[in-house]
């Protein structure tokens, strides 16, 4: 632990440094853990930014939004909505860096405005190495990376956000509804819809970590043991069939593999993986 807390004091140094940040805030348990951070740091002279869009579902904006508000934060909420740009709505393997070069832009023009000197986002050292092209457009755009500047892995984060009392700190981890689609599968408004009531009926039956892929008329439902464990009830499997169909699908199966993050990647070739890592 004194290791990790020795970050802590480096990660809240860098942050002093920078004087004045915008901080791209989510509510998730990485963004919530770094504007902590930055707020202890810096004071009044942090604002959090919260991109609102069809990807983002209004549960998580309602978090994002009281957690400002309840530790007096600066919180601005800008539109980005991804379906408006070029070639997002095809899905193409590069769709998370047209998504972050949008975002940022617009994250970056608010924080020239209001005279915020730097912009952090949350990605942490876990990062290093997966397919996150959208990591890309952070590094064009001259966004700060602190958590992953320091090495903070995701397990720490949860830690130190543990001790420090965040509400997010157990959290489970999340990711924008495009992420459901195979790429090259087309993204619209309805399915984003669909995929969103679809993931809200799994969490309100206590299924916390959660992902609803979308494959045409088909659902795979990725879900960790605690959510196998739930859906071995045949009256919950019953109500989540039924319910499901009525959202729009025709077929719902359950993945073996379980949860992980980026499961859409695993069709990838070793050269595009390779092109979009983020070290």
């Amino acid at each position: 632990m004194d290791r990790l807390h020795e970050k802590y004091e480096e990660l809240i140094n860098l942050l002093k440094s920078l004087e004045s940040v915008s901080v791209a805030f989510s509510g998730g348990v990485d963004s919530t853990f770094l504007l902590h951070a930055a707020k202890e740091a810096l004071g009044d002279r942090v604002i959090a930014v919260t991109a609102r869009s069809l990807s983002f579902p209004q549960r998580e904006l309602n978090e994002a939004t009281n957690y400002a508000a309840d530790h007096h934060i600066e919180h601005l909420v800008v539109d980005s909505e991804e379906l408006d740009i070029d070639g997002f709505s095809e899905n193409p393997k590069n769709r998370c860096y047209l998504c972050k070069s949008e975002l940022f832009t617009k994250i970056r023009e608010v924080a020239q405005t209001k005279g915020y000197q730097a912009i952090l986002e949350a990605s942490n050292s876990d990062d290093n190495g997966d397919y996150r092209p959208g990591l890309i457009a952070v590094k064009e755009l001259g966004i700060h990376s602190p958590l992953r500047q320091i090495g903070f892995t995701k397990a720490e984060i949860r830690t130190l956000s543990k001790e420090h009392n965040l509400p997010t700190w157990n959290k489970p981890s999340f990711a924008c509804l495009s992420s459901r689609f195979p790429y090259g599968e087309s993204i619209t408004p309805d399915r984003l819809r669909m995929i969103d009531q679809a993931e809200q009926l799994l969490l309100d039956l206590g299924i916390w970590q959660v992902r609803v892929r979308f494959h045409d008329n088909l659902a795979r439902i990725e879900t960790d043991q605690d959510g196998f464990s739930v859906l071995l009830d045949p009256q919950i499997r019953d109500k989540v069939y039924n319910e499901f169909r009525k959202i729009g699908f025709t077929y719902v199966s359950l993945d073996l593999k379980g949860y992980r993050t980026g499961s859409m990647n695993e069709t990838l070739s070793s050269s595009e993986i390779s092109y979009g890592k983020s070290n």
